[in-house]
C-alpha cells in the first residue's frame, strides 16, 4: 500500500474529476447532478441526449446549475457525425468537403459558427476535430471525416478549425492521436495495427497534430490503435511513450489529453475499462472518455473506484492523478471565462454550411448527359453497414431534398448482391438517380452501379463518400459527404435549382 500525501476525500474528488460519463435522457438524472457536487467536472452529450436547441441549453443549464464551470462536451464534427442535428442530418460539410474546397478562410468560418451554435447551447468543448491524415482508402471509420490524404492540407486545415471553433469560446479536442488514417479496422470493433516506420508517422501523421497544438486547441484525443514501432506493447491511449514521449515532450503540448471511448473494444476486450482507465491516466491521459455505450452511475463509480484503488496500491501516482486533475480544471477555467463573454455577442452565419457544401461539389457531365430533371425521380439508395462513429439515426442521401424540388419523387435503400436488379425493378420508367458512399469499398455497390448504367445509361450517380471510382453515368456528383447540406447541394445541381 502506498502511503497517500492527499486526504482520501480529495483523492475521490480527483478521481471523478478525471471522468467524461454519459447518460440516458434528455434531462441530467439525480445521480450526475449528485456525482456533479461530488467532483465531476465534465458531461459528455449524444445523440440521445438532445431534442432541440432550446432543450439543449436547458439541458446544460440544468448540469451549470450544480457547477457553475462544468465542461459539457459533444462529438459534434459536421458532415457525417453529428448530435446536435442527429435526425436530420447536419448544416455544415464534413472535413472531406472543406478540404476539397481547401479555402482555410472558409473552414475557418464553418468551425466559427459551428462554435457559435454549440455556444449557444451551453456545450463548451467539442470532440473535433478529426486531424488524420486518410492515408488509407480502405478507412473504414475515418473517410469523409478527414481533410484528405495530403498531410498539408490536413495540417492546415486542422489549424484554421481550431481557431475557428475557439474563437467562440468552444475548446477544441483534435483527434486521433497519433493518428487513425491509416488503418483498415476501426476501433470501435477491434484494436487496429499501423505498422509504419517513425520516420514516416512523423512526416505525415504528426504534421496536422504540431499545426493544432501551434494553433492553440485546448485538448488533443488519443487514438485506441497499435503502433509497434512507437511502442510493441501498448495503444496509444495506454502509451506512455506516446501520450508523455512524443504528444508531451517532443511536440510540447500541454493541454487536456482525453481518451477515445474507453468502452469500444479495442480497449474494453483487451484491457477492459476499469484498468485500462488507470493504464491510460497512469501514461498521461487527462481525462477518460467513457458514455457512447456505457452511460450510468454504475459505471462512473467502478472508475472513479479503480482510479483510487490504482492510487492506494502504488500502481497510479496519487501525483499524476492529481496533475490530470489539475489539467481537467484548468480547461473548465478557460471555457468559463472565454464562453461567457463569446456566447453574449456574434451575428449567426445561417448560409455559411450551404455555401461550403456547393463549393464542395465536383460535377462531372457525361457524353449522355442532357439537361437538368424537371419529372419526379426514382432515387436508388445503396446502403452500407453504418460508420458506429456516424451512426444509423442520421439520414443521408438526395431524396428528400429531390422531393422537396420535384415532388412524387420515390426513394429506396438496396444492399447486396442483387442491389442492381432489384433498383432497376423498383424504378419503373422512372429516371433513377443513384446514390453511393464509398463505392471503391464495396464490391457490390459497384457491381449495382454497373447493372443500373448497362441497362439505364442516363442513370445520375451522386456519390457521397470519398470519391475513389472514376465518375460514372450521366451525371456524377461527388460531394465528399453526407450532411444534409451536401444532399441538398447535389439536388440543387440535379435540378437545375
Amino acid at each position: 500500500m502506498t502511503t497517500l500525501t492527499r486526504p482520501a476525500d480529495t483523492l475521490t474528488r480527483d478521481a471523478l474529476t478525471v471522468l467524461q460519463p454519459g447518460f440516458v435522457g434528455t434531462s441530467a438524472p439525480d445521480w450526475l447532478l449528485r456525482r456533479i457536487g461530488e467532483g465531476l467536472a465534465s458531461v459528455g452529450l449524444f445523440g440521445r441526449n438532445i431534442a432541440s436547441p432550446e432543450q439543449l441549453a436547458a439541458l446544460t443549464a440544468q448540469l451549470r446549475a450544480e457547477r457553475d464551470d462544468v465542461l459539457v462536451a459533444i462529438d459534434e464534427e459536421g458532415g457525417d457525425v453529428t448530435r446536435l442535428e442527429v435526425r436530420s442530418g447536419s448544416s455544415f460539410p464534413g472535413n472531406l468537403a472543406l478540404g476539397a474546397v481547401d479555402d482555410t478562410g472558409l473552414t475557418r468560418d464553418v468551425a466559427a459558427e459551428m462554435g457559435r451554435r454549440l455556444a449557444a447551447c451551453g456545450v463548451n468543448l467539442n470532440w473535433a476535430p478529426s486531424a488524420d491524415v486518410n492515408s488509407n482508402p480502405d478507412n473504414p471509420v475515418i473517410g469523409v471525416r478527414s481533410f484528405g490524404a495530403d498531410p498539408l492540407l490536413v495540417a492546415r486545415h486542422t489549424a484554421a478549425y481550431v481557431e475557428g471553433l475557439q474563437s467562440a469560446g468552444v475548446a477544441a479536442c483534435t483527434k486521433h492521436f497519433p493518428g487513425h488514417g491509416d488503418t483498415a479496422v476501426d476501433s470501435h470493433h477491434d484494436l487496429p495495427r499501423i505498422g509504419v516506420d517513425p520516420e514516416v508517422l512523423r512526416a505525415r501523421d504528426l504534421g496536422p497534430f504540431r499545426a493544432a497544438i501551434a494553433a492553440g486547441s485546448r485538448a488533443v484525443m488519443s487514438a485506441h490503435i497499435l503502433v509497434p514501432s512507437l511502442d510493441a506493447e501498448y495503444p496509444a491511449t495506454l502509451s506512455r511513450r506516446i501520450l508523455t514521449g512524443i504528444l508531451r515532450e517532443e511536440l510540447g503540448y500541454d493541454g487536456l489529453i482525453v481518451t477515445d471511448g474507453m468502452e469500444m473494444q479495442a480497449i474494453a476486450a483487451t484491457y477492459g475499462i476499469e484498468r485500462g482507465s488507470v493504464l491510460a491516466i497512469a501514461a498521461g491521459a487527462d481525462a477518460i472518455c467513457v458514455g457512447g455505450g456505457l452511460a450510468d452511475d454504475e459505471t462512473v463509480l467502478r472508475l472513479r473506484d479503480a482510479l483510487v484503488g490504482a492510487v492506494r496500491t502504488g500502481e497510479l501516482s496519487e501525483e499524476r492523478l492529481a496533475d490530470a486533475a489539475t489539467r481537467v480544471r484548468a480547461l473548465a477555467h478557460w471555457t468559463s471565462m472565454s464562453g461567457a463573454a463569446e456566447r453574449s455577442g456574434g451575428a449567426p452565419g445561417t448560409e455559411i454550411g450551404l455555401v461550403a457544401a456547393r463549393r464542395a461539389l465536383t460535377v462531372t457531365r457525361g457524353e449522355s448527359y442532357a439537361a437538368p430533371l424537371t419529372e419526379a425521380p426514382y432515387v436508388a439508395a445503396f446502403t452500407p453497414m453504418a460508420n458506429i462513429a456516424v451512426g444509423d439515426e442520421t439520414p443521408w442521401g438526395v431524396a428528400a431534398e429531390l422531393e422537396r424540388l420535384l415532388p412524387g419523387t420515390q426513394t429506396g435503400s438496396f444492399t447486396g448482391a442483387d442491389a442492381g436488379a432489384l433498383a432497376l425493378a423498383e424504378a419503373g420508367e422512372r429516371r433513377v438517380v443513384a446514390v453511393v458512399r464509398d463505392a471503391h469499398r464495396h464490391a457490390w455497390m459497384t457491381d449495382a452501379l454497373t447493372t443500373l448504367l448497362t441497362a439505364r445509361p442516363d442513370t445520375i450517380v451522386v456519390e457521397m463518400g470519398v470519391p475513389r471510382s472514376s465518375p460514372r453515368g450521366s451525371l456524377h456528383i461527388a460531394t465528399h459527404g453526407a450532411a444534409r447540406v451536401c444532399g441538398l447541394a447535389a439536388a440543387e445541381v440535379i435540378t437545375g435549382a
